[in-house]
Order: C-alpha cells, then sequence, then structure tokens
C-alpha cells in the first residue's frame, strides 16, 4: 500500500497539485462568467454568384443575428464577427427564395447562434446586360438678352451601363449633372458627370463628360 501511494500519489506531487489549482481556477472564472446575448445587425454575404448573373431585387434587408455565450465575449462581440452567407451556386434568372438559418452564419469562437431574422431572404435575378445608351446633357441658366442655345454637343456621346437585363433595357438615356452656362455669348465648354437613375444600373467606365453649348442670336422678329 505504501509503494502504490508513493507510486501513483505522491509521484510528481507539486505538479498535479499545480494542474489541479489551474483547473479550479479555470473552472471558478467560467462559472463567474454568466451567460448573455445580444442582436447584431450584419450585412448578408453572397458567395458562388453565377457567372453574368444579376441580382434585381432592389433593397435587400441585413440580418439582426442573436448569438449568446459568456458575458466577456458577448461585450467584445462587432458586425464584422459574424458572417451570414447565402450560396447562389445554381441559381438562375427568375425568383427565388432562400432560408436564412443558424446554419448560414458563422459566429466567433465560443458563441451559438440563437435566432436570425428574417428567417427567409427572397431574391429576384436576372441576366446580365451591357449595352451603349446616349448621353443627354440637362442645360441650365439665365442667357444674355436676345441669345439662345443654339447647339449642345457631348463628349463622349455614348457610353456603356451595365446590370440586370430588364433595368437595362428600360433606360433610355444616361443624364449628366445640371451645367450652369449662365452668361454664355458665343460658346463654352464644361465638364461633367453623367448618370443613370436606377441605382441597380451602373456607368461601366465612368469619366468625365465635356459638354459644350453653343449660342446663337435670336434672330430679329423671332420669338
Amino acid at each position: 500500500m505504501g509503494n502504490f501511494v508513493q507510486r501513483f500519489v505522491l509521484h510528481d506531487l507539486g505538479l498535479k497539485v499545480i494542474s489541479l489549482c489551474l483547473a479550479i481556477g479555470l473552472w471558478l472564472a467560467v462559472a463567474r462568467d454568466p451567460m448573455a446575448e445580444v442582436a447584431v445587425e450584419v450585412p448578408i454575404e453572397f458567395h458562388h454568384i453565377p457567372e453574368k448573373l444579376e441580382i434585381s431585387s432592389e433593397h435587400i434587408p441585413q440580418a439582426q443575428v442573436r448569438v449568446r455565450g459568456p458575458e466577456q465575449v458577448i461585450r467584445r462581440v462587432q458586425p464584422a464577427d459574424l458572417h451570414a452567407e447565402i450560396d447562389l451556386t445554381g441559381t438562375k434568372p427568375g425568383e427565388r427564395t432562400f432560408d436564412l438559418s443558424s446554419q448560414q452564419v458563422r459566429p466567433p469562437h465560443d458563441l451559438e447562434v440563437v435566432q436570425v431574422v428574417p428567417s427567409q431572404l427572397h431574391l429576384s435575378f436576372d441576366e446580365r446586360l451591357s449595352r451603349q445608351v446616349e448621353v443627354r446633357a440637362r442645360v441650365v441658366g439665365t442667357f444674355a438678352h436676345g441669345y439662345r442655345i443654339a447647339q449642345v454637343v457631348v463628349d463622349p456621346s455614348q457610353i456603356a451601363i451595365s446590370g440586370p437585363r430588364k433595368r437595362v433595357e428600360a433606360v433610355e438615356a444616361a443624364i449628366t449633372d445640371p451645367v450652369d452656362a449662365s452668361g454664355t455669348m458665343l460658346r463654352n465648354t464644361f465638364v461633367t458627370n453623367a448618370y443613370v437613375s436606377d441605382p441597380l444600373v451602373q456607368v461601366v467606365h465612368p469619366g468625365p463628360v465635356r459638354v459644350t453649348v453653343i449660342m446663337e442670336k435670336v434672330p430679329e422678329g423671332a420669338h
């Protein structure tokens, strides 16, 4: 019996006491840290988007993710720590509803996803289309008596736009920011930008647009 105690109990007694103290300390630290929950607003990430496919839904909500874990960890949670992901593999043009559950959320270590709102996401998809559209200048201003605009020259006269097919097909032209040509007597050139009002349609290569306003005298007797 004495040999047993000496071999298995007293052998490396110091290390065993230290290990026991560490284990007790860790248990006490965890036991003292109560559990807590917090709701975090995070953007929804879309992965594996098929080539030439566009999301044509204009409003995509953020996901409200409620997570649970030790209070000290919960206090440090930031939106960037959570990832709400939807896999778009195999998605085709049309409408589709995706589940948004705890399986679609990657939380930090030691945290559990309790709830995700919304629990489903309904989206519309369309083929990507690119095309050239006319650039129309928007000229404003007060001109000298007896003068009027004879011609407006836009350079470039066309720009490329891209986006969901139906939205791109509905665009008639890109419009410039207002060009104030007040005081122009003969001609003047202004540098501005062009845009498309549809938020889902983008200008492929944004760049400066030169608008040249050419004035002329109003013929006598003309109204």
